[in-house]
């Protein structure tokens, strides 16, 4: 009993002294907060794009800017008590990850503390001028599934189904993009087969299911997936199931193909609109920024893994081939 006590008090103790670091750290430098949808690792891809964009603005995390993380682990339901708990500790800024639940969640705790959204283009009615106390940048990753599955089309001609690789867990949203790939598919008169998996233990058994169901090609695009990309990328290898993705790191870690912005430069250019909050720049007065730089990666050397040798015509429309 006692032992329990004391490990409860060390518990509390630890949850006192995190506000009080920080208002520790407010005293010497800012301190931005950062709000992700899913975990650390899904975004170590992204940490160093937001450093080198604060550095741009001349903010070094350590030396005159301090960053707290807060991390959802992929539940959105975590959303709002994370955000309500960087609002108290209180943060200069809050970064907002992980689109609509994360956009939500923080401008429901704040509308006074500055956010910095990663998915800023459904959170405000003007690009041009927010009026709120949200801006970012804008990325397009459900916009572009059509885009990708006519790539994949393209590129294995006479292809007759598709496998998608969907979350439950991304909530609400997971319908309203699972609707919009199955339209899509409906369009290029593709049959689509989607196969659920919250998580790398349910990835194995859903290559599976999209394999038996005939699909000869897979289309993989949940932000969340990222921080497991490798398995899925070693899963496509093993099952020989062709497959296209969201980001490019993605193409350059062993992907087949990769149809849209680079994580790291999306990052960049929120570290470089929270240095600009931070230097007194008011979200109101900064433009959401347009999607990125969006670029068809191929990777040949997993093609000729897979045996699959990539049409002229899709090789010709790439922005970047690995060989």
């Amino acid at each position: 009993m006692t032992n329990r006590r004391e490990f409860v008090l060390l518990l509390a103790g630890v949850a006192l002294a995190v506000p009080r670091t920080v208002q520790a750290q407010q005293k010497t430098m800012p301190v931005i907060g950062w709000l992700g949808i899913a975990s650390g690792a899904l975004f170590q891809a992204a940490v160093p794009g937001l450093r080198e964009g604060l550095a741009g603005q001349g903010y070094l995390e350590g030396e005159n800017v301090a960053i707290v993380y807060r991390w959802a682990e992929g539940n959105t339901a975590k959303l709002p008590a994370l955000a309500a708990e960087l609002v108290a500790m209180p943060v200069n800024v809050i970064i907002a990850s992980g689109g609509t639940p994360a956009n939500e969640a923080t401008l429901a705790a704040t509308r006074a503390i500055p956010i910095v959204s990663s998915s800023a283009a459904r959170a405000v009615s003007n690009f041009a001028r927010p009026g709120a106390n949200i801006t970012g940048v804008g990325n397009q990753t459900r916009e572009l599934n059509a885009k990708r599955l006519e790539l994949l089309r393209d590129t294995i001609p006479g292809i007759g189904v598709i496998g998608f690789l969907s979350n439950p867990d991304a909530g609400p949203i997971a319908g309203q993009i699972k609707k919009e790939v199955e339209a899509a598919a409906d369009t290029l008169k593709i049959r689509l087969v989607t196969a659920e998996a919250r998580g790398k233990t349910e990835f194995d058994l859903a290559f599976a299911e999209m394999t038996k169901a005939g699909a000869g090609a897979c289309l993989v695009a949940d932000p969340v997936y990222f921080a497991q990309h490798r398995a899925i990328v070693a899963l496509a290898a093993r099952y020989k199931l062709p497959a296209i993705y969201e980001w490019r790191e993605i193409a350059v870690n062993g992907g087949l193909m990769a149809y849209g912005d680079s994580f790291f430069a999306l990052y960049h250019r929120v570290g470089d609109y929270v240095g600009r909050i931070l230097k007194g720049a008011k979200p109101a007065d900064l433009p959401v920024e347009q999607p990125g730089t969006i670029r068809l990666v191929v990777n040949l050397k997993t093609a000729k893994e897979l045996g699959l040798t990539i049409p002229p015509s899709i090789l010709d429309r790439a922005d970047e081939v690995i060989e």
